[in-house]
Parts: C-alpha cells; sequence; structure tokens
C-alpha cells in the first residue's frame, strides 16, 4: 500500500521551500473541502459531481507521490460517471488517509 509523501513536490520545487510551503498549505485547505464534497454527492447519488470531485482530488493524489492511488481513482472517476460505485468505499479510504497525512504537515 503506498503511502502519501512529499517526494514529487520536492522535486518540482527544484528545492524552493516557499514554493512548497504554497503548495502544502494550499492542499491542506482544498482536500479536506473536496472529500467532504465527494462525500456529499455520493450521498445524494449524484455521480456526474462526483466523477468530477474524483478528477479534481486525483491531481492532489498524484502530487502527494502515490501514483497507483491516481490510477485507481481514474477508474473510479470513470466508474462513477457511467453510474458504477462499487470501489467509492475503498477510494475514499485511501483519500481519508491523505487527509490524516495532511493534517499530520
Amino acid at each position: 500500500m503506498e503511502n502519501p509523501n512529499l517526494n514529487y513536490l520536492k522535486e518540482v520545487s527544484g528545492g524552493d521551500a516557499s514554493f512548497e510551503n504554497s503548495m502544502l498549505t494550499i492542499l491542506k485547505t482544498d482536500f479536506p473541502e473536496e472529500l467532504l464534497s465527494l462525500k456529499n454527492f455520493y450521498k445524494r447519488k449524484n455521480y456526474e459531481e462526483l466523477s468530477l470531485c474524483i478528477h479534481k482530488i486525483k491531481h492532489k493524489i498524484g502530487m502527494l507521490g502515490m501514483p497507483m492511488a491516481l490510477e485507481f481513482a481514474s477508474k473510479v472517476e470513470i466508474d462513477a460517471k457511467k453510474g458504477n460505485i462499487e470501489q467509492y468505499t475503498e477510494l475514499v479510504f485511501i483519500l481519508e488517509r491523505i487527509n490524516v497525512y495532511l493534517k499530520n504537515q
């Protein structure tokens, strides 16, 4: 199982600590809100919006160095658009782990 990390962010920053801190602040602010939106769209069975929300979140997954989770989120995004939400719970489990990681940064 992959763990979130800041390796990719550090790589793209080129050592610019200010950039890294800015991006981390954005992640810490946006991610919990997007996770909450995702859960609300699921509860309302609005799978089109759920799919769009996953699309937004998956870019943050990539920034946190989790390529397998990114690939999985892409699959769930496509499935949700078709109304197939069988793997939603597994995706939320991954996203909750990311959320805890971000809170501890």
